[in-house]
């Protein structure tokens, strides 16, 4: 089985069963297609790995066995390993992994620097168009991406890409078809989405909310044990009013562009303000905010490839070490010449009031 990341990665599934597909399904997004060369990166499902003869630890999840890497858990903690050669990332890498995992580890960073040792820019951003103008809406983790995006379908925009979205020195916009997560709080001002989901899961995401303020209420009241697993598990509650929802479903099958035009940048922001703002920056100083944001996206296979280096110090991966001033040179080269502005708003926010002061910048473009 193959995935095509619109040729700039090229994925194949080894060995996979309807599950390890539908794994590889969940993390990369639905792009099934047959590749037209060799794979940059193959995944290979095995039942069970050989048990290595003498491993040793970097943490403890994280082991040698003579040449190779292995990763010890997969989702959730669940004891499987992966035998990943890190210092292949960004060129030919070819990963074997446990069909227990539940996931390939650190698949998503890998496919992103190998984009990026090609010249294409992964950048953690939403992306539309709309009226016919190409936006990009970037920014730090939780900051009013999505929320733009969604704010924008409901006015008939185009959908080219949520959550990572991948950029072209041509000046074009790439995205996966991969659902959007839409929170409870953005579902309730989002009625005719809303409506669409079964009834059942309108009902769990109602209900999750106030179980975790019980929760959190009655932390406080025990003592011990009972009030430890309770503040524990409040938050875990609370992450779960959350349903992913294909884009076809957001935008119309019609809508769902996957490609685009880059036109107009806009970095997204929380502030603590009540009001919505809007106003010009240079391009170059939103891709020298991007590269803290990126470096801090990469920050968990960082770790592992600290890991890597500890236990094998002679060995390097080029395609890790070489991408902070790729991504510095790209950005630069993608964004510094864009027209920007900096979209600034409160939380929580009402998403309709993004549209008025977006609407404004991008009406004196068309």
């Amino acid at each position: 089985m193959d995935f095509d990341l619109h040729g700039f990665v090229r994925i194949r599934v080894l060995d996979g069963q309807d599950r390890d597909v539908e794994t590889l399904v969940r993390q990369i997004g639905p792009l099934i297609a047959p590749l037209t060369g060799d794979p940059d990166i193959t995944v290979r499902f095995v039942d069970e790995l050989p048990e290595p003869r003498r491993m040793v630890h970097a943490g403890p999840d994280c082991a040698a066995a003579g040449d190779d890497l292995y990763l010890l858990r997969g989702r959730d903690g669940i004891r499987a390993r992966t035998l990943l050669p890190v210092e292949t990332v960004g060129q030919r890498c070819d990963i074997v992994c446990e069909r227990r995992t539940g996931h390939v580890p650190h698949l998503l960073a890998i496919i992103n620097l190998t984009a990026l040792s090609k010249g294409v820019l992964p950048l953690h951003a939403s992306a539309f168009t709309y009226r016919g103008v190409g936006v990009l809406a970037t920014g730090w983790a939780k900051g009013g991406k999505t929320e733009t995006l969604l704010a924008f379908a409901a006015r008939g925009a185009r959908y080219v890409g949520d959550e990572w979205v991948y950029l072209t020195a041509d000046g074009r916009m790439h995205g996966i078809p991969e659902p959007i997560r839409v929170w409870q709080w953005q579902l309730e001002q989002l009625p005719a989405l809303r409506a669409g989901l079964p009834r059942g899961t309108r009902a769990r995401l109602r209900a999750l909310p106030a179980v975790a303020s019980s929760a959190t209420h009655l932390a406080g009241l025990l003592h011990g044990l009972p009030a430890s697993v309770l503040r524990r598990a409040a938050p875990v509650l609370a992450r779960q009013a959350n349903v992913r929802i294909p884009p076809a479903q957001v935008f119309g099958d019609l809508a769902v562009a996957l490609h685009g035009r880059l036109d107009h940048v806009v970095l997204v922001e929380s502030h603590d303000r009540e009001e919505v703002s809007v106003e010009p920056v240079p391009g170059a100083w939103v891709a020298a905010r991007m590269r803290a944001s990126l470096e801090d996206e990469r920050a968990l296979f960082l770790t592992l490839y600290r890991q890597f280096r500890f236990l094998f110090p002679e060995r390097r991966a080029p395609g890790v070490e070489d991408a902070p001033a790729l991504e510095c040179r790209l950005l630069e080269q993608i964004l510094a010449g864009r027209e920007a502005h900096a979209l600034r708003h409160p939380h929580p926010l009402r998403l309709e009031s993004l549209v008025a002061p977006v609407e404004s910048v991008l009406e004196r473009m068309s």
